[in-house]
């Protein structure tokens, strides 16, 4: 009995307690007393359409304090001592002190209570690291930067200078506005605005920023605005405070620049007070709808805390929020449960429009007022209404300089910066002379040379000094006939760090930047690359280019191999092993030839039995015949005269007159044309495409071809190869060519065979790859780049591209050197004339031989006849001394006597040289011819 009476005392006291709504403490500070009856009455009114019989709304104000330290006291004393569930803070009525909210959201923001801003509109409470707990029913001043944007569109203005104060507003507008303009370029892409015409691409791609400029207060600010003056965009974006708004208007109005042609696009700041009064007429500005009006923001921020205090009451259990400052650290588990209920609540129907937060707790789809500053008044011209710029037609805009037609919105400068690079025979860079001049000089076809100043590094000079040089060359004579076609003047400078252009890390961070002439052109400090820069996928991105001035593609360069004669060089038609065989073969047919003339029975012959007969074919006749045969000396004597060997000798002159047929054509080849070894075939030569130390080739580092090597993952093997060798430029890589330092270079196909040309130890190889072109490279938002692509094509058209490159590309020194008819050197020919001198030494080392062979036959026969003489003498005598006659004649006895002693002196001689045993002497001298080998003689 007891425990049921228990249980109905417990169920009427929840009955009870459910009865009485539970009342939540809703805080604010205010600007002025008479906005706490606004903030009294909201809160009623949202009492009865929000928590019913949950909870029930209850109201606490104060006021704004004299400094941030009492109004954080106030903060802590008079409404987290109330246990407040939000707070809402106006803006202080003072302009000057707008840090009044801060100790507000520092304060609540500790104890993670949400803090909703009513007409506080500074960028700084969008930062959530300082700003915890903060929001508001206002936009911040950068969300301007989206109404400029929709304004530049509308417009059609695509070429803007942004003017920006050095403070968190100005960093944080032009953070704004850079992020839509990266944003719209990057849709842009992803649509391939590419494939439009140049017109259309330029309205659909929308505007860019040309040059951001920001200035504190020690900037000079008139040359600030000079060089905004130099920039071709004439639509100038300005975020500033209200004093230097005023500023920067005074030094416009000195420089006139806010005049016909020019537009000026500003905020609510920039025209309110002093800024006003010096504002330029036609200035268009912008002002938030029911930014002032605080009883409307107050009302609209009661519905929507009360709105999601209701949400949170339904779907989750709420614990009581901190009571008072004082010895209390412990923040409220629930604040940022209900802060994130405030950030995503929507309210469509506010007295100040459609109320909902982005991510930042800032307002979204503001609607803004556009105004016209005309004649020193403000006449409203449109709308913006959260999502797009709505323009009233019926009020016509006056611009500055009282134009009513839309301004252009940029002026074509007639001053361009030129940038290029030392590329011959595109760019050729010489010294200048003492007076600072550039020497007169005629092409090779009688024309003069057109030069200009050129200022760049010295690459000649240690330190590489920035001086003034002489520039000409292909990409010079480019440039002179489009000043002269588009009517514009220019100064021409050398890249500074000498290279075309790529993307690389800076500081090994992820961030890339441009060096080379894309980085200067990128940054401003050029307004168009005239040189030889390829047009490729990567550059196209961030440039515009214009139609190629010349086709051309990529190529191999090495260095030609020059054979060099040696003396045997007329021996090289054969090898030796052949030459070894047509020598044996001479002697073994000369031998045959003997032997069939030899052993035939016809081999000697006579014409009838009176004549003798002729002598067979003797073996140093056949060699002399096979000799002859072979070399076509002509045959004298000395033939075969049986049919046998005659045919012999008839296959014999055959097989010589295919061996010298066979040697003559392939001599021509040999002493003649050029054999140099196998050059590479092309990008896909195995040499290329199994890289070694044994054989190296590169490219120039940062290039176009290092950055196609480095896209292509099939030559990704290559590139690795390559990058340990590549060079500073090309006219290195050519010299370490030249050199022998580097076997194969990869470059731009119209340098490499202008090279070539020029340098006759050196031979392009291989088929063109990776077919581009050179064109001139401008800013995407440059006004020229369509009048330069139709100078281009009318140039090609015209024949003035084609006489270019007759001057100077397909000039070639080598050309008549190849071309000539080849012609035999006493290189060639010197083992020839080796070969004569030996024949000549070795004839006169053999007429010695036969002289003195000679000498010694002719002595013996007349030994011989002498002793045949005496012989016969002393035969006769014999004779006549058997025949009974009387005593010789005195006279024949004394010849006998003579020959005796001349042939006794002769064999003494023979004798004491020992060679030869000749017939004994008596003692008188006289041959003893009774002695046996005498009479053995006789």
């Amino acid at each position: 009995m007891r425990l049921f009476l228990l249980a109905v005392l417990l169920s009427c006291s929840c009955a009870r307690a459910g009865c009485e709504p539970k009342i939540v403490n809703i805080g604010a500070v205010l600007s002025q007393k008479r906005y706490e009856q606004v903030f009294k009455d909201a809160v009623n009114q949202a009492n009865q359409v929000y928590g019913r019989d949950k909870f029930k709304l209850n109201a606490i104000s104060v006021t704004h304090k004299a400094n941030a330290i009492q109004m954080a006291l106030s903060v802590c004393e008079d409404l987290i001592h109330s246990q407040v569930y939000a707070i809402l803070v106006s803006h202080p009525p003072q302009s000057s002190d707008h840090l009044t909210p801060t100790p507000v959201s520092y304060t609540a923001g500790f104890y993670r209570i949400p803090v909703v801003g009513l007409t506080t509109r500074m960028s700084i409470y969008s930062d959530k690291s300082i700003h915890l707990s903060f929001l508001r029913t206002v936009p911040p001043y950068s969300h301007q930067a989206h109404v400029w944007f929709d304004l530049m569109r509308e417009f059609n203005w695509n070429h803007i200078i942004l003017i920006v104060s050095d403070d968190h507003e100005g960093r944080a507008a032009q953070k704004r506005l850079e992020t839509l303009l990266e944003e719209r370029e990057t849709k842009n892409k992803k649509r391939n605005y590419e494939n439009l015409d140049q017109l259309s691409y330029d309205n659909k791609r929308g505007p860019k920023a040309e040059k951001v400029l920001q200035f504190s207060q020690e900037t000079n600010l008139t040359a600030l605005l000079l060089e905004a003056k130099e920039l071709e965009a004439r639509v100038v974006i300005l975020s500033a405070s209200e004093d230097d708004a005023a500023a920067v208007y005074k030094a416009a109005r000195f420089l006139n620049m806010t005049g016909s042609g020019y537009v000026w696009l500003v905020g609510e700041r920039e025209m309110s007070g002093k800024a006003l009064s010096e504002a330029p007429d036609g200035l268009i500005a912008l002002q938030l709808i029911n930014g002032k009006n605080e009883s409307a923001h107050i009302t609209d921020a009661v519905a929507v805390v009360a709105q999601s205090i209701q949400e949170l009451f339904e779907k989750e259990n709420i614990t009581e929020p901190p009571k008072g400052c004082v010895g209390n650290t412990n923040i409220w588990k629930t604040g940022p449960l209900f802060k994130r209920v405030l950030m995503s609540s929507k309210y469509p129907e506010g007295l100040t429009g459609r109320v909902e937060f982005n991510d930042d707790g800032d307002r979204k789809y503001a609607h803004y007022t556009i105004l016209n500053y005309q004649k020193s008044r403000l006449v409203q011209v449109g709308i913006y209404n959260g999502t797009q710029v709505v323009m009233n037609n019926q009020r016509k805009i006056i611009w500055p300089g009282g134009e009513t037609e839309k301004p252009q919105g940029f002026q074509m400068s007639t001053r361009l910066k030129i940038v290029t690079i030392h590329q011959e025979p595109f760019v050729y860079v010489k010294p200048t002379m003492q007076d600072g001049t550039c020497n007169e000089e005629k092409a090779l076809n009688g024309v003069i040379i057109k030069k200009v100043i050129c200022t760049g590094p010295n690459e000649t000079i240690p330190g590489r000094p920035i001086v003034p040089q002489c520039c000409y060359g292909f990409c010079v004579d480019l440039l002179i006939k489009l000043a002269m076609t588009m009517n514009f003047t220019y100064e021409v400078h050398l890249v500074a760090d000498g290279k075309f252009g790529t993307q690389e890390r800076v500081n090994n961070s992820n961030k890339k930047e441009w060096n080379g002439m894309m980085g200067e052109l990128l940054g401003g400090l050029a307004d168009m690359i005239v040189a030889p820069l390829t047009i490729n996928n990567e550059r196209a991105q961030y440039i515009e280019f214009s139609k190629p001035f010349k086709y051309q593609g990529l190529t191999i360069l090495v260095k030609k191999e020059i054979p060099r004669s040696t003396l045997d060089s007329f021996m090289q038609p054969f090898q030796s092993t052949l030459w070894l065989l047509v020598g044996l073969s001479v002697h073994v047919v000369a031998v045959m030839l003997y032997l069939l003339d030899r052993f035939s029975p016809f081999g000697r012959f006579k014409v009838n039995s009176e004549e003798e007969e002729e002598d067979a074919l003797t073996l140093s006749s056949a060699m002399w015949f096979s000799w002859g045969v072979l070399l076509n000396s002509g045959i004298g004597e000395g033939a075969p005269r049986s049919f046998s060997a005659r045919i012999l000798g008839m296959v014999w002159a055959g097989f010589a007159m295919i061996i010298v047929a066979s040697y003559t054509a392939n001599l021509a080849a040999f002493l003649v044309l050029d054999r140099p070894e196998e050059r590479i075939t092309g990008i896909n030569d195995p040499r290329l495409r199994n890289p070694s130390d044994k054989f190296i080739y590169a490219t120039v580092k940062q290039s176009s071809v290092d950055i196609y090597f480095r896209r292509q993952v099939e030559l990704s093997t290559m590139y690795r190869h390559m990058e340990k060798h590549n060079y500073e430029s090309a006219a290195e890589a050519i010299q370490a060519v030249r050199d022998n330092k580097l076997h194969a270079f990869i470059w731009d196909s119209a340098v490499l065979e202008f090279e070539a040309s020029q340098k006759c130890d050196l031979v392009t190889t291989g088929e063109l790859f990776f077919r581009s072109g050179f064109g001139i490279g401008m800013r995407k938002d440059s006004p020229w780049k369509q009048n330069v692509s139709l100078a281009i094509l009318s140039s090609h058209e015209n024949g003035f591209m084609e006489d270019l490159d007759k001057t100077w590309v397909r000039y070639q020194e080598c050309d008549s050197r190849s071309n000539a008819p080849a012609t035999l050197t006493f290189e060639n020919m010197a083992g020839v004339f080796m070969l004569v001198a030996g024949g000549i030494a070795a004839g006169i080392f053999l007429i010695f031989i036969e002289i003195a062979y000679k000498r010694h036959k002719d002595a013996r026969r007349k030994q011989m006849q002498l002793a045949f003489a005496a012989v016969n003498v002393w035969r006769k005598n014999l004779q006549d001394r058997k025949s009974g006659r009387a005593e010789p004649d005195p006279k024949k006895k004394a010849s006998f006597r003579s020959i005796s002693t001349t042939l006794a002196s002769s064999i003494k001689r023979r004798r004491s040289s020992k060679d030869t045993q000749f017939p004994p002497t008596d003692a008188t001298g006289q041959l003893n011819l009774s002695d046996p080998s005498v009479s053995t003689v006789v």
